[in-house]
């Protein structure tokens, strides 16, 4: 029995950016992006941002 992910692989991989964006129907720098996080993290989450926290209100 094949999952979705490995169905989505055996598709796309071997693949141009290019080609995997027509497939997925996203633009390719997106493409680009997710190939470059995944190779960098080794996820595709989205990892913490380094931010002040909101400013608590009466209400809070």
């Amino acid at each position: 029995m094949q999952t979705a992910s490995t169905n989505i692989c055996e598709r796309l991989c071997n693949k141009s950016i290019r080609e995997m964006s027509l497939l997925l129907n996203i633009p390719r720098s997106t493409v680009s992006g997710i190939i470059t996080k995944w190779k960098q993290l080794g996820t595709t989450a989205t990892q913490p941002q380094s931010s002040r926290p909101r400013k608590m209100t009466e209400r809070g």
